[in-house]
């Protein structure tokens, strides 16, 4: 794999707001670890780091990082590192902070690549059926220059029903893959069916809740119209009128 050299320097500056303050000059606070030995706190430019980042081996990109010293440390000195972690803002996604490894090109290390698929599988096009890219991703062991950039998977001859396993991957004989061979990365399910729900059966003699409602309505209704329709008592005269009729 092929080394990106990447510029960096000693960084001072500490605390929240001066940090803050860095990323708006459009440099990247980091730190960089050295096996054990005392890490060192650097300041990168965002350009140059996103350029690093952007190559085929993504994140696993070999860096060589040339830091430039001040003092008693000046002048520049190569670090051939690897990233270890990236820190982004939650809301924007950008880059606010990166730890990076040291490492030595003549010892193994443990990273992870990505798996992508190539091609299209034959039962999701010919048999309706699901491709689920189950592992995106798998841990290796190997040398610094022999990392992959992705292992890729020519699913086209998957059919429904067919599954590819962590042992089924393709890597060359100086790269080990550690995760349990007998995982699954790829398979082809069948086509979720439509199923319409199944009406309520009601008991034998039953009947609709909304027509027994409306027939209750229609039970009210007519009471009321009786009661109604009822003729009314006949009102009796006020008590003045019978005396004068008495009189007479």
């Amino acid at each position: 794999m092929e080394k990106m050299k990447l510029g960096a320097e000693l960084r001072e500056e500490k605390g929240k707001s001066k940090v803050k303050h860095l990323r708006k000059t459009e440099l990247i606070p980091g730190v960089l670890y050295k096996g054990g030995k005392e890490a060192v706190s650097i300041k990168m430019k965002k350009r140059g780091l996103y350029d690093a980042l952007h190559t085929a081996a993504g994140e696993n990109v070999l860096i060589s990082l040339m830091i430039e010293g001040k003092g008693d440390k000046k002048g520049k000195r190569d670090h051939t590192c690897i990233i270890k972690e990236i820190q982004r803002d939650p809301l924007k996604d950008d880059i606010i902070h990166v730890d990076l490894n040291e490492i030595s090109l003549t010892d193994k290390l443990k990273v992870k690549v990505p798996v992508v698929s190539h091609g299209e599988a034959e039962g999701t096009v010919k048999e309706g059926g699901v491709l689920d890219h189950v592992m995106w991703e798998v841990e290796v062991e190997c040398l610094p220059a022999d990392i992959p950039e992705k292992i890729e998977v020519e699913v086209s001859p998957m059919k429904i029903g067919d599954t590819v396993y962590v042992k089924d991957l393709q890597v060359p004989p100086a790269v080990k893959i550690l995760n349990d061979p007998e995982l699954t990365v790829f398979s082809v399910t069948p086509p979720a069916k439509d199923e319409e729900p199944a009406a309520e059966e009601l008991p034998e003699g039953a009947e609709e809740p909304e027509l027994i409602e409306k027939g209750k309505k229609e039970e009210e209704a007519v009471e009321g119209e009786g009661k109604e329709a009822k003729p009314k008592a006949k009102e009796e005269k006020p008590k003045e009128e019978k005396k004068k009729e008495e009189k007479k």
